[in-house]
């Protein structure tokens, strides 16, 4: 390998981190060595200064404890940081402030974190967490997606992870909803789906899916007959911060089914390869 040079791209791959375009413009690398770490570092760290810049996060919670360590950690990440502590204070400061995030705590007074996301989910798709200091069960993860939650999160949280989930679900996003599957349109006497369209309809009436299980519809279809693994559906429609929860595939391809199937516990649609994945069927199957 020593002397061979070649593209920074080709080197780092898609998965280590989004590099901004003046790191991918023809730029090539040393032969391997000490400048390869120091590139990806610098290629890395310019990226999120990036991503952070400018950025509002409401946070929404009762503790001013919490928000004070969570404002701490934020602002010397870069992120602007907007306290509210009760769902209606945090109802209007989502109106004059316009946030970029909401990390909202579940149990609070008068306007709980349930009912504060669904008011939210009735006139934003701004990405949101919510935090609780409860154990994270499952049932309190599905209901967050009821909701319209992107995520789900366990206090205490240490702040590393926190900001690498905050990160991971600004990035989903800000990606273009039809990326994963664009022209791709699926349709028979129950369901029907336009990637492009981002339109989902069952039985006639139009179905409301959270932006995370859209992307994982769209990857599913985009794959039509092939099966993907846990990990391969975590890095492509979560992220790479999410590559050992596997919990998170089961939960939202139940989910999905719910919205989607006939019979969600015989699918016809979405299928469980036992131990490796799941896979859409082709039409030709059904």
């Amino acid at each position: 390998m020593v002397g061979k040079s070649v593209s920074l791209q080709a080197y780092l791959g898609a998965n280590i981190c989004p590099l901004p375009a003046f790191f991918l413009s023809g730029a090539v690398l040393m032969p391997y060595g000490i400048f390869v770490p120091f590139v990806i570092q610098l290629a890395c760290k310019a990226n999120l200064v990036e991503m952070t810049e400018g950025k509002k996060i409401l946070v929404v919670d009762d503790d001013p404890s919490f928000v004070k360590l969570v404002e701490r950690v934020l602002t010397q990440k870069g992120y602007e940081v907007l306290n509210a502590s009760n769902g209606e204070e945090g109802l209007r400061l989502l109106f004059t402030h316009r946030p970029d995030m909401v990390l909202l705590d579940v149990v609070m007074p008068r306007m709980d974190g349930w009912q504060t996301c669904n008011r939210i989910r009735d006139i934003s798709d701004i990405p949101i967490i919510m935090l609780t200091a409860h154990e994270k069960a499952e049932e309190d993860v599905v209901r967050g997606l009821d909701c319209g939650a992107d995520e789900y999160l366990a206090k205490p949280v240490g702040g590393r992870e926190l900001v690498a989930r905050m990160r991971a679900v600004m990035r989903r996003a800000e990606l273009p909803s039809s990326q994963a599957g664009r022209g791709i349109t699926f349709s028979d006497d129950f369901l029907t789906v336009d990637i492009t369209e981002r339109k989902v309809s069952v039985n006639g009436e139009q179905v409301r899916l959270t932006p995370i299980e859209f992307r994982l519809l769209a990857l599913l279809m985009q794959n039509a007959g092939h099966i993907l693994t846990h990990k391969q559906l975590l890095e492509k429609v979560w992220g790479w911060e999410y590559i050992d929860d596997l919990d998170y595939v089961r939960i939202y391809i139940w989910h999905l089914r719910q919205k989607i199937e006939p019979d969600p516990t015989q699918p016809k649609y979405i299928i469980t390869e036992p131990g490796v994945g799941y896979y859409f069927r082709k039409a030709s199957s059904l």
